[in-house]
């Protein structure tokens, strides 16, 4: 391999017109004899600085020649023109260190590749055998073949796209316009546009809440209000109403169906409620609807935007319903703020890749995503019900979980003295792992237990694992 070469500027009288020869020495050797240029290191090649000078080949080796006669250079065969090194000079190397980038402290990420070395019963994911690769490919092969796919990007998002999910919306009850709705990648790049965007740092949540989206908040420095949620009893409006009133946030944000970690679906009436709170308090609320798609029988309850209108911020995602690889969300907002969110976009990430979001399009138009989420219901159900029934065969009855009625997770109550950290080391040992995050809380978590996913193993993994957690925590009462 042929040694690195220097860049190197040339000084001409007349600069944008052609070097000569002449200037080109001139400048390379007032360079050279001011150690400007180290010594025993390679000049760009003939070739290469012909090119970045806009001359010819035959400019540049005069110039080089007439450095080697003036034993300024040393033209070493096959390998290049190298500044000749002086008898007491002293080779020094050019290998810098640069100081060192500060960044703040971070706790060591979860692992993104799920391992088949111990059972997961924490995985909020689906079983990747339940989703259609074969027409996931199928479409991006269709889009591929297209010689009318648009050259450049869509800052908003790709247009037929926006517009499939918008008439969704709307058959859902949610109103929605294409004009108003932004491509993103995945939920998190939406919940990181409306932080970008947001005019004010006081965001309340629900508290345990999604724990990236909390992370995201105190990387932006909010100050951030938790409004406590029981998923065995649900939320108490009066306590939400005395933090909101306390700490008077600028947006609301939180999952109203299947919330993560607990599972947890908000009832009619406390969407109510909370609407009732921001007429009050005018406050904006960011809607995270990530799950409801995946409610039994494939019916829907009414989420927030369809109650409280357009100016109810709401965000879904296809990622885990369809292929978590994907990494596609959207963001549905109105013709207020939808101007100030796409400056967010094009300030975090210019756009989404369209191709991705073509195949997309494909998928939805050609029906195979509402078949999918039929098939997909079918099989959740059965297994939430097969893990209930587990639960029930296999837990004492000190242990207490949630009926979340759908999703991917329920939330498993522990009584107090099973330590949740011991828990964890003795079941790590028979190769299953559970996901018992502290950073969903603010502060001491009021609920003390973990995140049972049932949607992730098959179902005689599950039994193995469920079986397992029981006896450990058997031991520890």
């Amino acid at each position: 391999m042929k040694a690195p070469y220097l860049r190197v500027h040339i000084d001409t009288k007349h600069p944008g017109r052609p070097a000569t020869a002449l200037e080109i020495t001139a400048s390379l050797q007032k360079q050279i004899e001011s150690n400007v240029l180290a010594q025993g290191c390679r000049l760009p090649p003939v070739r290469v600085l012909a090119h970045q000078l806009g001359i010819s080949k035959n400019t540049v080796q005069a110039a080089y020649d007439e450095l080697v006669s003036r034993d300024l250079l040393v033209n070493e065969k096959r390998k290049g023109f190298f500044i000749k090194e002086k008898e007491s000079y002293q080779h020094q190397s050019l290998s810098f260190q640069a100081a060192e980038t500060k960044f703040h402290a971070a706790s060591k990420l979860p692992p993104l590749q799920r391992s088949s070395d111990y059972l997961d019963l924490g995985s909020i994911f689906i079983d990747p055998d339940l989703m259609p690769e074969n027409k996931i490919t199928e479409c991006f092969r269709s889009v591929l073949r297209n010689p009318g796919l648009q050259y450049f990007y869509d800052l908003q998002g790709y247009g037929p796209l926006r517009e499939m999910i918008a008439q969704r919306l709307e058959q859902r009850g949610i109103p929605a316009k294409a004009e108003h709705l932004i491509i993103t990648s995945g939920s998190q790049q939406a919940l990181d546009l409306v932080c970008r965007a947001l005019r004010g740092n006081k965001i309340a949540t629900e508290n345990p809440t999604y724990r990236v989206g909390k992370s995201l908040f105190e990387s932006y420095g909010f100050q951030t209000t938790p409004l406590p949620l029981n998923p065995f009893q649900g939320i108490d409006l009066n306590l939400w109403h005395e933090g909101i009133r306390a700490a008077t946030p600028d947006l609301l944000y939180f999952v109203s169906s299947f919330n993560n970690p607990t599972g947890y679906s908000y009832t009619t009436q406390e969407l109510q409620g909370i609407l009732s709170l921001s007429q009050q308090y005018g406050f904006g609320i960011l809607e995270d609807d990530w799950g409801s798609e995946m409610l039994s029988f494939s019916e829907y309850s009414p989420p927030l935007r369809s109650l409280g209108g357009e100016n109810v911020l709401y965000m879904n995602s296809f990622t885990k319903k369809l292929l978590p690889s994907l990494r596609v969300g959207y963001l549905l907002a109105n013709e207020q703020s939808v101007t100030a969110l796409l400056k967010a976009k094009y300030i975090s990430s210019l756009a989404h890749p369209l191709i991705v979001e073509a195949a997309l399009f494909e998928f939805l138009d050609r029906g195979y995503y509402d078949s999918h989420l039929k098939n997909l219901h079918q099989n959740l159900d059965q297994r939430y019900q097969s893990c209930l029934q587990m639960l029930r065969q296999f837990m004492p009855e000190e242990v207490q979980w949630t009926a979340p009625g759908g999703g991917t997770i329920l939330w498993l109550e522990l009584p107090q003295r099973v330590n949740i950290e011991d828990l964890a080391r003795r079941m790590a040992q028979k190769g299953v792992r559970f996901r018992a995050d502290r950073s969903a809380f603010f502060g001491t978590p009021h609920l003390h237990g973990l995140t049972l996913g049932f949607a992730w193993l098959k179902e005689a993994q599950l039994s193995r694992g469920l079986e397992l957690l029981s006896q450990e925590i058997k031991q520890l009462l």
